[in-house]
């Protein structure tokens, strides 16, 4: 439940699902960047960190 959150959050915001994933490590810093030269790149930038670091 906590992973369709914070992929809404991800597609909504891109730096928050990222941020409530990992903290603000080089992949916040990166998705910022991201976000501020596209929103698309940051929403697939956001989502497949939150994918990738999802319990199994």
């Amino acid at each position: 439940m906590k992973s369709l959150l914070r992929i809404l959050l991800a597609i909504l915001l891109p730096p928050v699902g990222v941020l409530l994933t990992v903290g603000f490590g080089g992949a916040f810093w990166l998705n910022i960047l991201l976000t501020l030269l596209g929103y698309l790149p940051g929403v697939i930038h956001a989502v497949w960190i939150i994918a990738r670091r999802a319990p199994t």
